[in-house]
């Protein structure tokens, strides 16, 4: 008399002794007939000595036998366990003996067996003999015994990821139905303890269309790569967003400075800040820049309106910023100075570190962003100490804008340091001169290495 276990590992076909153990091999195969062991856990399992399941609460204290679960059905009491068949002969001396685990008496209840087994992973248990009832042996799946020996447990022995009894096939039953049992119609598709944890093998986005487990698997790996540039330093947070209000302008002119870019997208509104974005060891534009105005309506206005204009004889690239840096540094056109508060790579940069205007006012961004201004949870579950009172929010706020006043005169400084140092731009008229100047020297060179290619050929035709 065998049964079919269609674990998250493999099949494990059990041998039941019948003969020998009558009534705790008749629970346990009436058991498996109404469903009852279907998408059970294997809640604890110790290395080397044995894997336990059979509780529908996978918590190692539910659990009852076939006749308490038909009374229970029909209104009636009965009692929850039966009498253990302990057989002396019947010993845990081979790997896969199956065996009833026995409940001890608690508080005048008498204890016995229920619905809860275990599978022993090693030879030699012997020390289990006379205390648990060995009603079965496992004859095909010792493979799959190996595999559940080497999963990975926490404290309390359960594997991490779930390892479950998919399905129960009885392959012979030689016992009648008791009275009141009934087979249900179908197995039962969600597990008995409401778990959200998954099996080794199993998909978590298997059950969803196709199109939205393919937008999951982006989120989860969007989420992955936010998670992982927060831990190397280049995000300050990994679910910061990108500011709305400041756009990314790139395919500029070497030649276009600050000033010139900021007066073009001016009509769209008020800016705060017109970066072009140079080395920081030569000073030469790295042509890109980055212009934060007032009101995001300005900014996505001077988006449609400034694609693909010409600039100082460049079509220039408009899109919205997808950069954070400027929550990890600030950027210093300057190539003396270089990118202030830790060596950042800037606004647009890529570099790590810093603040805003120093490690002080990181943290306090981080806080007040991560909690969404209040004083709950993060997304990560941490507590941040953010008051939630108004007088809070209001000094928060003040010292938001002096920060930002600040940050203002600073750029303010060193824009007029960059006007002191660099030469006065020339007039348009001659800037149209030079440029017609290089256009004639380039035609020239273009001409003069025509004849010298001309003349190279025929010394060649005369020498063959």
């Amino acid at each position: 008399m065998s049964v079919l276990l269609e674990t998250s590992f493999g099949d494990i076909v059990i041998d039941l002794e019948v003969d020998a153990c009558p009534k705790t091999c008749e629970n346990f195969l009436k058991l498996c007939k109404v469903y009852y062991y279907n998408l059970n856990a294997f809640f604890n399992v110790s290395k080397d000595f044995l894997a336990q399941a059979g509780d529908p609460t996978a918590t190692g204290t539910g659990g009852e036998s076939i006749w308490s679960f038909i009374a229970s059905r029909q209104g009636k009491t009965e009692h929850r366990y039966f009498e253990p068949e302990i057989i002396p002969r019947l010993k845990h001396t081979h790997k896969g003996t199956v065996s009833m685990a026995v409940a001890p008496a608690v508080e005048g209840l008498r204890g016995g067996c229920g619905s809860q087994f275990f599978i022993t992973l090693a030879d030699g248990i012997d020390y289990l003999d006379g205390k648990h009832a060995v009603f079965g042996h496992v004859v095909e799946g010792l493979e799959t015994l190996d595999k559940l020996n080497e999963v990975f447990v926490d404290q309390d022995g359960r594997p991490l990821k779930d390892v479950r009894i998919r399905h129960v096939v009885i392959l012979d039953d030689p016992f009648p139905d008791p009275p009141g049992l009934v087979k249900p119609d179908a197995s039962p598709t969600r597990p008995p303890d409401n778990s959200t944890r998954i099996a080794e093998d199993e998909d978590p986005l298997a059950t969803l269309p196709e199109e939205e487990a393919e937008v999951e698997r982006r989120k989860q790996a969007a989420r992955a790569s936010a998670l992982t540039l927060e831990m190397v330093g280049d995000l300050p947070f990994a679910n910061v967003r990108p500011p709305e209000n400041v756009l990314f302008v790139c395919k500029l002119n070497q030649v276009t400075r600050d000033e010139d870019l900021e007066l073009i997208f001016s009509r769209f509104g008020t800016i705060m800040s017109c970066q072009v974005i140079r080395d920081k060891k030569t000073g030469d534009s790295l042509q890109y820049a980055f212009i934060e105005f007032d009101k995001r309506e300005d900014a996505e206005q001077a988006y449609f309106k400034m694609q693909n204009v010409l600039v100082d004889d460049r079509r220039i690239w408009v899109d919205f910023s997808q950069s954070v840096a400027r929550l990890n540094t600030q950027w210093s056109n300057d190539p003396k100075v270089g990118p202030r508060m830790g060596g950042g790579g800037g606004r647009g940069g890529r570099g790590r570190g810093g603040g805003f205007a120093g490690r002080e006012d990181l943290e306090e961004t981080r806080r007040y962003r991560a909690t969404g201004g209040h004083g709950s949870h993060g997304d990560y579950g941490m507590v941040f100490d953010v008051p939630s009172a108004d007088n809070g929010r209001r000094r928060k706020r003040s010292r938001s804008r002096e920060k930002e006043r600040e940050r203002s005169k600073e750029r303010d400084r060193d824009r007029q340091k960059r006007r002191s140092r660099s030469p006065p731009p020339p007039p348009p008229r001659e800037r149209e001169r030079d440029r017609d100047r290089e256009r004639v020297r380039e035609r020239d060179r273009r001409r003069s290495r025509s004849r010298e290619d001309r003349r190279s050929h025929r010394d060649y035709e005369r020498r063959r």
